[in-house]
Order: structure tokens, then C-alpha cells, then sequence
């Protein structure tokens, strides 16, 4: 069972490696690594760690997507 501090730990290190990323491409990445993850326990975590203030979220072009990135 995948604990949500690593999960916490390897989105963070996704978003140091590669800069600012949206959910669908945070998914997508961890699914390569081998976590068995869905996109709303990614919007999760993101929303815990936004209110951590680890990670904040903006708008790109106005798409209506949000993308992370580290604080």
C-alpha cells in the first residue's frame, strides 16, 4: 500500500524535475513509475499541498487548465 507521504514525495520530485506540469501529466508520470493512481487522488494531494504551501497552482493561456509548480 502506497503511503501519501510518498506520493506526496514523488509528485514533488516530478514537479523539481520538470517544472510546472498539469494533473494529467503528473498522473501519466507516476503511472510510468509505477504507481496504480487515478487523477482525482492526484487533484487531492495537489489541493493538501496547496494548502501546505509546497505547491501553487495557476493558468496557462487561459485554458481553464491548471498547472503546479513548487512555491
Amino acid at each position: 500500500m502506497m503511503t501519501a507521504v510518498s506520493l506526496e514525495g514523488e509528485i514533488l520530485n516530478l514537479l523539481r524535475v520538470h517544472g510546472s506540469l498539469s494533473v494529467a501529466f503528473i498522473t501519466r508520470f507516476l503511472n510510468e513509475r509505477g504507481f496504480d493512481i487515478t487523477r482525482q487522488r492526484v487533484e487531492r494531494t495537489l489541493r493538501n499541498l496547496i494548502g501546505g504551501g509546497k505547491v501553487e497552482a495557476f493558468y496557462v493561456n487561459r485554458n481553464r487548465r491548471k498547472h503546479y509548480r513548487l512555491r
